[in-house]
């Protein structure tokens, strides 16, 4: 058979513009990788084609003419994913579509009646490797679906749910695709090429705003060491890229095992390896030897969920209180070199102006150099939804294209929606202020490209954007550019 594994092309531009960084999908080349060699199978990420998606995707099509399409998307991604997969319905009829990734897992009851549904033929629910491996073989040689795991197709018009399989035994899956089997190419995060990468998956923690535990349950598990190595040497020496993404949801729970890894990677003397992860606080401020080893190992930014300065927020939210913890975990990282990027939600049931220009300024006080800021998203199936819901405090419970954190799809006690999505910019405005680049970060290109060109341009440019209009016309200005971000107007028709 031939297999198209495609994803989505919205972006999120938290922190810098949507093309300044453009990652490839480690789902789908990670699926693609443990479908069967007899198959084959072809890449798209299509966050490389959002001038052209209708134009591209009708040529690929043309050519590979595959059997199987297979699409993966995000909560915010699904209105993208229903109108492609109409598209490829309509470019070839007969051909079969699959929707996997985290909206297909938490919400196959619920999207599997809609008439949306008419383009697509099979749900995976859950991690997909094994799902779609075992889908590709069943369809090739005509077999029953009835006994794959996690798998929802279509009988008489309706679709019936395979119960949900366990959790992937993770010593069994292969490396991902990262050859010319992917279609598209440019991957970058600024001047520098970038591969990403797993070393373990899922999440113990408690935070009530994650829909992690749907996806594999509060559980960790970790690839071997050695796969672990086979994978950066792939990205190293077969892709000549030096930058690594690792995707970890929290690769930082077993202390025992990051050291290992980072021991192993620095025997391996990578020369100019730069690894990028996201860790929690907790863990990052209670072992300082593991922070040391992770720098000496190549690992050079860290995205840590701080969340919010309020002890009764982080509550709210699961966290705890994790306050101290942050400020010793931003110590620790500096100390040794390590870019810090600090997570900021706003939008918790008693935020009002004062707290929100307080939890910028909290950030500036515990010194991280850069800041991931979202507004709190009631995300399908989390008990923050429900918590939310219950309250009466969700403005939007439907338009799911607005649930990527850059929309107030709440309101708070104080604020209505609006009032919210305006306070969470302006205040970032005149609080955070330009990003001001640290030392550690100063030898890179692209930073002084910041400092010495986009900066003095920029500021000159908002200099006369506000004489003209005024912070309220700027904030208009950005909520319309916003808009029109993950807009594609070639497939508006379907």
């Amino acid at each position: 058979m031939k297999v198209l594994l495609i994803s989505m092309p919205d972006v999120v531009p938290v922190l810098v513009h949507e093309a300044a960084v453009h990652i490839p999908n480690l789902g789908i080349a990670s699926i693609g990788g443990n479908i069967d060699s007899v198959h084959d199978v072809f890449l798209v990420d299509l966050i490389r084609k959002r001038r052209s998606i209708k134009k591209y995707l009708t040529r690929i099509m043309a050519k590979i003419n595959p059997d199987l399409v297979g699409l993966s998307a995000m909560a915010w991604q699904y209105d993208t994913c229903v109108r492609i997969a109409h598209l490829l319905k309509e470019l070839q009829p007969a051909v079969k579509i699959v929707i996997g990734g985290y909206h297909a897992t938490l919400m196959a009851e619920e999207i599997s009646v809609t008439e949306a549904m008419t383009w697509v033929d099979f749900l995976v629910r859950g991690e997909g490797e094994e799902v779609c491996r075992l889908l590709v073989n069943a369809l090739a040689a005509g077999d029953s679906l009835a006994e794959i795991p996690s798998l929802s197709y279509k009988k008489n018009g309706s679709f019936i749910h395979n119960p949900r399989g366990e959790n992937l035994d993770l010593d069994t899956l292969k490396l991902p695709i990262r050859d010319k089997r992917r279609l598209t190419w440019g991957y970058h995060l600024m001047n520098s090429k970038i591969e990403t990468l797993e070393t373990s998956r899922g999440c113990t923690r408690s935070c009530n705003f994650c829909s992690m535990k749907n996806m594999y349950g509060r559980t960790f598990r970790s690839y071997p060491i050695s796969r672990v190595l086979d994978d950066i040497d792939d990205i190293y020496y077969k892709r000549k890229v030096r930058s690594i993404f690792i995707s970890d949801d929290n690769m930082v729970l077993d202390k025992n095992r990051v050291m290992e890894l980072c021991d192993a990677i620095t025997k391996r003397k990578y020369k100019n390896l730069r690894l990028f992860v996201q860790a929690d606080c907790i863990s990052m401020s209670m072992h300082e030897d593991m922070v040391r080893a992770m720098a000496q190992a190549g690992f050079c930014s860290v995205f840590l969920g701080i969340e919010n300065g309020s002890k009764k927020n982080l509550s709210s939210a699961g966290k705890g209180d994790i306050v101290k913890a942050s400020k010793e975990a931003i110590r620790l990282c500096h100390k040794f070199g390590m870019l810090v990027i600090g997570g900021l939600i706003f939008g918790f049931p008693d935020d009002d102006t004062q707290s929100i220009k307080e939890n910028y300024e909290f950030f500036k006080e515990i010194g991280a150099d850069a800041a991931y800021c979202q507004i709190i998203t009631p995300y399908p199936k989390t008990g923050m939804r429900d918590q939310l819901l219950k309250e009466n405090l969700i403005t939007n419970t439907d338009d799911l294209k607005k649930y990527n954190g850059l929309w107030a799809n709440v309101r708070t006690r104080f604020l209505s929606s609006d009032e919210l999505q305006y306070q969470f910019w302006y205040q970032r405005q005149v609080v955070l202020g330009w990003w001001k680049p640290p030392q550690t970060a100063r030898k890179f290109l692209w930073v002084s490209i910041w400092r010495f060109l986009f900066k003095p341009f920029l500021k000159l440019h908002y200099r006369r954007v506000m004489k003209k209009h005024g912070w309220e016309g700027r904030f208009r200005m950005e909520i319309e550019r916003l808009k029109r971000m993950n807009s594609f107007p070639d497939l508006q028709d379907y």
